[in-house]
């Protein structure tokens, strides 16, 4: 088990310690559940107030803290304690799962296919014809990669995840267990013989660098040309990312959301968990749409839209303000 002292914690994130223990400390843990062993984090000065019940021996606070840290207890005091979190959490971070070969015997990898050195591909996975893996990629059992995919470096694939033919990811990459990429686009259209016939989809999907994708999501690919996530995008579980769809930089996308076709997202979108975004539909730059809203008209730069269908937040708030006080009467 891995243990270190306050100081050893405090030579990564170069804060203020302030008080004094004499633990080690095991693990980071919740500020209401942890040992006297553990490190927590006071995020918010909404939380301090948990802090005196708390058997937590260190914290991580930020710097405008206005309680102390106790008897044989000490702060770390830091600018920003979410981030100083995302530290401590990486120092204690397990080994990630073992291979046992660097390419596992099972693995069945077209005599086409380039793979880059230091590249690790698990049992029952599949690599087709012309696919393009650079170095350093992760790839654990039982994923399938289809012909003529690229692979950026040091992209890691979890079990399960299907990368069909044509797409593209980019480097420092990580897709989840089951997440599929390329899924034909949902496009059906009526035909008097068949009742609803197929519209073919024959484009691809591009993810930039730095892109993480959630367990269960899935990003179709385009009917003519791409589907694009760019750099930078981070999207939970459960996400629906519709064919021709195009992400910027940096968004966030929570889970059970959807984009619907045609969807265009500018740089650092948030899009809250079950909201729903109608197709060819713009979102600007910066703009934010809450949980569970549904969005069926373009939205400016910098908007919150909250809702179904979704309004600006002032004027959301300002009806449930009115619906709350006549239900009342």
């Amino acid at each position: 088990m891995k243990t270190l002292t306050v100081l050893e914690i405090n030579e990564v994130l170069k804060g203020i310690v302030i008080g004094k223990t004499n633990h080690k400390i095991t693990a980071p843990e919740q500020l209401e559940i942890a040992s006297e062993t553990e490190i927590a984090f006071i995020g918010n000065k909404k939380y301090e107030k948990f802090w005196k019940d708390s058997k937590a021996c260190v914290a991580i606070v930020n710097e405008d803290i206005s309680i102390e840290p106790g008897e044989n207890k000490a702060f770390i005091k830091v600018k920003n304690a979410d981030l100083a979190m995302c530290q401590v959490l990486e120092m204690f971070a397990p080994d990630a799962p073992k291979f046992s070969h660097e390419v596992h015997p099972t693995a069945v990898i077209d005599a086409s296919a380039t793979i880059g050195a230091g590249t690790k591909i698990g049992a029952g996975s599949y690599v087709g014809p012309n696919v393009t893996i650079a170095e350093n990629v992760t790839i654990y059992p039982n994923v399938t990669i289809l012909d003529e995919v690229t692979i950026g470096k040091n992209t890691i694939i979890w079990s399960g995840t299907v990368i069909r033919e044509r797409c593209h990811v980019g480097a420092y990459c990580i897709l989840h267990p089951n997440c599929t990429i390329g899924a034909d686009g949902f496009g059906f259209s009526p035909c008097p013989q068949r009742g609803l016939a197929k519209i073919p989809q024959i484009g691809n999907v591009v993810i930039g660098n730095n892109v993480e994708i959630g367990a269960n999501s899935c990003v179709d690919r385009g009917k003519f040309s791409s589907t694009i996530i760019g750099d930078g995008c981070k999207i939970d579980n459960l996400v629906q990312i519709g064919h021709n769809s195009k992400l910027g930089k940096f968004c966030i996308m929570a889970g059970n959301s959807g984009l619907a076709g045609s969807v265009t997202l500018g740089n650092g979108v948030i899009i809250g968990g079950s909201a729903s975004i109608k197709d060819h539909i713009t979102i600007g730059d910066g703009a934010i749409v809450g949980a569970g809203s549904g969005v069926a008209a373009d939205i400016p730069a910098g908007k919150v839209m909250l809702g179904y269908p979704a309004v600006e937040a002032r004027s959301a708030l300002k009806q449930w303000a009115i619906l709350k006080r006549m239900a009342a009467k």
